[in-house]
């Protein structure tokens, strides 16, 4: 074993091990975080996002400022809606999308955050 990466022990710190299993989220939640993250990890998503984080905004145009055709965009708003990071709300025959909820427009911009803070940088 590399012991710069690991140790020769079984356990150093019993506590800290327990503490820490102990308080370990369920593997039903760890898969649901696991499959949210695969969700939004799709970049025409993110631009979705981003999108529709800025206004409510009907599936043309969205298409529109992404230069995509309205199926496409359509198909990821459905992945989304399902998933539950966007809702939508029929105005008429319009169906303007927006995010869910201020989790999801906080995780957004914290990803953001993260990535602009960190750059090109990923040591």
């Amino acid at each position: 074993m590399d012991l710069e990466y690991g140790c020769d022990c079984n356990v150093i710190h019993p506590e800290l091990v327990e503490e820490i299993s102990s308080n370990m989220p369920s593997s039903i939640a760890l898969d649901r975080l696991a499959d949210f993250f695969a969700i939004i990890g799709d970049s025409t998503r993110c631009r979705i996002l981003f999108s529709i984080s800025q206004h409510e905004m009907c599936v043309c145009d969205i298409a529109n400022v992404l230069n995509m055709t309205k199926s496409s965009v359509s198909h990821h708003l459905a992945k989304l809606r399902a998933a539950g990071v966007v809702k939508s709300i029929k105005i008429g025959r319009e169906v303007r999308y927006s995010l869910n909820d201020s989790h999801v427009s906080l995780i957004y911009n914290l990803g953001l955050e993260h990535i602009n803070h960190t750059g090109e940088n990923h040591d």
